[in-house]
Parts: C-alpha cells; structure tokens; sequence
C-alpha cells in the first residue's frame, strides 16, 4: 500500500487500458508538466483564457467555484474548528483501520488524513517529520476545515463537492501554498443511508506522487465503509432489509425513513422533489410512531399530491422510522368560471423555487379560509403583488382594494370603514409599519369588530410589514392577524431569478422578440438584489427601454448587477463598485488599465474585483456585435 519515489519519471500509460493491477489508468501526473500548469493558472486568476487542455477540466471546474466563494490564492487562515467531531462514529469505526495502514506507511513521505463530511480533519498520520512539518504550516492538521471554500481546490475539499474520488497535484491546487504538495482523497458513505459521512486522504510531496494515491485511497474508503457497517445497528440493519424486500417486491416510489437515515430508489427520486422530502417524511412520522401501518395524503410544497402507505420498520425500538411507498394522486383542477381566463400572472408570484413555493401556497390557505393574515418581508420582496396575484387566481371576479399606509388620512379611514361594511373580497392594508402610532390606534378600533364575524364571505384582509422592531401600537394590530406568512427575499430563492427576468420581458415587451442570453441571465442570477424583485423590475424596464429586439447581452446590463458581492454594499462601497465597473468598461474589460484609469495599483484593483465579486463587460467589439 506504500507509495514509490520515482514513480512520475517512468510514466503510466495513457490509453485509458487496464494496468497490469486490474485498475484503469489514466495520463501521467501534471509534475512532469508542472510550467503549464503554472502559466494556466496564472492566467485564470489574471481573468485570461486558460489554454485549452492545460489544465484537467475537474481542476478548472474547482478554480471557478474557489474563485466565486472568494478564497485567497495567496495565502492560507484557518480557524479552529470544534474538536467534538471526534467522538463520531466514522472516528471510532476507522481507527483501528487507520492505526494498521498508518503502521505500513511508516516509512514513506506520505500522510494519511481522516476528515468529517464538512471537511474538519479528524485524524492524521505521517511517518516524515519533515512533511509533518510542513503540513502543520499550511494547517492541515487535526481541528481544521479543508473544504473548498476555506483553502480552494485540493483533494479533501474537491473530492466533498465531486462527491467522489479527486487527486490535485502540485500547482494545481488554488492556493499557492500548497503547491509543493499532491494529495488524493475519496469519500466515506454510510453503508446504510449512503450519504457521506467523511473523506479519507493522501497528501504527500509533489515530487514523489503518481496516480496510484487514488486507487488506495479509495480502497480505504471501501474498508472504512465495511467497518460502519459492522457497527450498525441492528435497528439500521432491519431497516435496510425492510427497504430492499420492498424495493424488490414494488415497482414505485420507495423510501426508507429514521431520524438519521433517508433512502430512496429511483422512482422516489424522479416522483418526490427534493424540496418536498422533508414534508413528506415529516408527515409520515406520527403514522410511524405509532408503531403500526397506515395510510395518508400529503400535500407537498411544490404543489403535487401523494398516497403514502407507511409501514413501520420490524425492528424492535424501530422508533419512528420505517418504509414508505408513495404513490401520486391527480388532483382535479380548480374549478373557474365558464369562459373565463386568467391573465399571466404577475412578477412576483412568478417561481418554483421551494421557499417561494411555499409561500404562495400559504396565502393561497389562508385566502380559501378566510384567515386574516400578516405577509412580512423585506421592501421589494413581492409581498403586495403577491396579494394581488393569489387573490386574481382564486377570486379573480371578486372585489380587492388596497390600501396603502403611506397615503393615509382621513378619507383613509373611511375607506377602511366602507370597504369593511360593504363586504369587499379581499383587503389589502400595505405597510402598516409606516402607519403614525395614533392612526394605528385608529385602524384597530375600525377592524376590531370584523375579526370575528363568522360570516363564509366576511372580507378577508390581509396587511404586509417590514421586518424590525415593533411599536406596541403596532403590535396591537397585528395582534388581530392569528396568520403571519413570512416572504422570502430575492436573495433566498435566486433559483427563480431566470423566471421573473422573463416574465418582466415578456410583459414589458407585449411578448416582443426580445431574449436574455445565457451569460446575461448568469450575471443576473449571482446578483444578489438588495432591493429584490422592484429592484430586478426596475432592471429589466431600463434594459428594455435601450433594446427592444434581439438579445440582451452583459454589456446590456447596468452596472450595478455586474457586482456580485455575497453582501450588501454600503452607499461609499456602492460608489467604488459601480467607479471600477465603469473604468472596466472603458478599459474593454483590462483590470491593469482599468487600475490605471482610477489612480489604483494592479494589486489593488484585482483585490477590489474579486471582493466585489465584480463580472467585467466584454470588449467593445463583442459588445457591438451583440
């Protein structure tokens, strides 16, 4: 299982065939072509074109996401991490393990790592002191993280977000601290759950690496597996059966349930969301519980409907977990008036991410129980328009009025009075918040009367607020609404982001010949819209207003969205940003020249650049041509 110097001058074939051990092989380690890869990666963090073929695509892949999480490439400060990981059951289940190959590499430069799933080093072994050493320098040593957004590209961090085994040689790693290093690692899965519970690694001198590092690595992931599975419990065991004779036996959808473990098959995978296995699993567990087989309907946050037959796991103690078989149930659509069609919905109700999903949904409950309701949210959020767009898709024939706190006055009130004696359908009272402490008083005297009329057609009103402190004026009102659905910030459901971007053109454009290109909507997307989607309305009107036809490129975009900082900006920070955007632009996307242009070193706006998060506009020709 040792490692032998040398091994990198002789070469491995590069065929792609079988080695004479059985194990495919593949292209001789980047060592004996260490000056390419230098001059790649100088490039790609210079924002130059990479060579084609200089680099493996795997390690160009990892470079970007270490870019985009705003890793230092020149330097290496780890915090301490908890050393509670220890006492996993991944560290006592391999120890023994670790001790006998820890024990046959004594003489090697080579060290052999244990990690915990987020990438915390577990365990470490090394029999060359010198390399010791130099590990404990570039802190990869038991108590610290070596996931990808801490130290970049390296073998424990790539093989966590591969999901699988990764090798990373010499200046291949990100930071360049680690270049006199090679390392290989292979995830850990639970043999029952089959998650990943850990990463095993090898890391030695560069000098002395060859591909065989990944092939024992791997193995030693294998054994470490088989030696959780002779830990598991027994209660893990039965449940495995249990979910294998039904995945056997059934043709559908099948999962298997515990409080740590989540299996599905194939069809469960392509029939439940992954935004909807929480839901399902949370509804399944007071049948569980109860320790015999029942049958239940799920409404599922993406909107689907599903039959789960619920059997409890034979095991004694078995707990709540079990196996599952789901089955999905036609819902008849919603009944509408004849002839009647709903317009396109509008933006901000406009999106499948899960979080969004799941508020829409929530509205749409309280509004069908005539529930008075609070939506908070963060200015911009969508909070009104989603009123108006649940409300024109259940009740789009019914009566609605708004009344916007910001107006407020005398005539204000009376309108709250009227609307609430005539019977409106739906009442919207929008931020409340702003509402002066004597008006608020005010507002609940006129609403108090109506909170419990019992009445199947009694207005339903609904009020929006900002998040923050609350006056006990304030309070008072709200404490009239027994339903608060809270409403994401763009931010949190940037999935839907391509959605609305459309929608917004679609109806600024009357449904015109006018469409985002894949790298526009990808600057878009990392974006991350402190206003929200007023912010991203406001956006799409003033790229619409220059183009009305053809494709909207980058360089179409305003500055402000060509900054991607994973944070709000302060009004000075937001100055620099959109300063060094424009010199960029009129340096056609030159950082040197762009520095230049602004009195600032090299070194300082490529700093500025990646803090920002800062996309640069293509050159002026490609911008024409677009």
């Amino acid at each position: 299982m040792g490692m032998t110097r040398g091994t990198v001058d002789r070469g491995t074939p590069a065929s792609g065939r079988p080695s004479r051990t059985g194990a495919p092989t593949v292209p001789v380690p980047p060592t004996s072509r260490d000056g390419t890869v230098v001059r790649a990666r100088d490039s790609f963090l210079r924002d130059e074109p990479v060579p084609r073929g200089a680099v493996r695509q795997a390690i160009l892949a990892s470079w970007v996401r270490s870019r985009e999480m705003h890793v230092d490439p020149a330097r290496i400060d780890l915090g301490r991490e908890a050393d509670s990981a220890r006492d996993s059951p991944l560290f006592h289940a391999a120890r023994p393990l670790i001790d006998a190959t820890a024990a046959s590499m004594a003489n090697e430069p080579m060290s052999l790592i244990l990690c915990d799933h987020e990438g915390v080093v577990l365990d470490r072994r090394t029999g060359d002191s010198r390399l010791a050493q130099h590990l404990d320098r570039v802190w990869l040593a038991p108590g610290f993280c070596y996931a990808e957004h801490r130290v970049g590209t390296n073998g424990i961090g790539t093989a966590l977000e591969c999901r699988g085994p990764a090798n990373v040689f010499g200046h291949e790693h990100y930071v360049e601290r680690l270049e006199a290093l090679a390392c290989a690692a292979a995830p850990v899965r639970h043999p029952v759950s089959g998650r990943i519970v850990g990463v095993v690694d090898l890391t030695g001198w560069r000098r002395d690496a060859d591909w065989l590092m990944t092939t024992t690595t791997v193995m030693i992931a294998r054994q470490i597996e088989q030696c959780l599975l002779d830990q598991a419990s027994q209660h893990e065991l039965a449940l495995l059966e249990d979910y294998l004779t039904a995945s056997r036996r059934n043709q559908g959808a099948v999962m298997a349930v515990s409080d740590d473990i989540l299996m599905l098959n194939d069809r469960a995978r392509t029939l439940v969301d992954p935004g909807d296995q929480a839901s399902l699993v949370a509804a399944a567990a007071e049948t569980l519980a109860a320790g015999r087989a029942g049958q239940i309907v799920v409404d599922l946050p993406s909107g689907a409907v599903v039959r789960v037959l619920c059997r409890p796991s034979r095991s004694a103690g078995a707990g709540s977990g079990g196996v599952l078989l789901v089955h999905p149930v036609d819902r008849a659509p919603r009944s509408r008036p004849p002839g009647h069609h709903h317009a396109a919905p509008p933006p901000a109700v406009v999106g499948s991410g899960t979080l969004w999903t799941r508020c829409v949904q929530a509205v749409d409950r309280q509004l069908h129980l005539r529930e008075w309701t609070v939506l908070a949210g963060e200015p911009g959020s969508g909070r009104r328009t989603l009123l108006r767009g649940v409300h024109q898709t259940c009740r789009s024939t019914d009566h609605l009025r708004v009344l916007q706190a910001a107006q407020f006055d005398q005539d204000w009130l009376a309108d709250l009075a009227a609307e609430l004696d005539e019977g409106a359908s739906t009442l919207v009272l929008a931020d409340v918040d702003l509402l002066p402490p004597d008006a608020v008083r005010e507002v609940v005297d006129i609403l108090e009367p109506h909170r419990e009329a019992t009445e199947a057609d009694r207005t339903w009103v609904a009020a929006t607020v900002a998040g923050g402190p609350q006056s006990p004026e304030l309070s008072a009102l709200l404490d009239l609404f027994p339903r608060t659905v809270d409403v994401p910030p763009l931010r949190h459901h940037v999935e839907d982001v391509p959605d609305l971007v459309r929608a917004c053109v679609s109806r600024l454009t009357h449904g015109g010949d006018l469409a985002v290109s894949p790298e526009a909507m990808r600057v878009l997307t990392r974006y991350p819209w402190p206003g929200n989607v007023a912010q991203l309305d406001q956006v799409v009107r003033r790229v619409v207003a220059r183009r009305r036809s053809g494709v909207i490129g980058p360089a179409d975009l305003p500055a402000e969205v060509h900054a991607t900082s994973r944070r709000v900006l302060s009004p000075l920070e937001a100055i620099e940003c959109d300063a060094i955007v424009q010199a960029l632009a009129a340096a056609d996307g030159n950082k040197a020249e762009a520095g230049r242009l602004l009195g600032l070193s090299r070194a300082t706006i490529y700093r500025k650049v990646r803090e920002y998060g800062i996309t640069a506009p293509p050159p002026e020709g490609q911008r024409r041509a677009g």
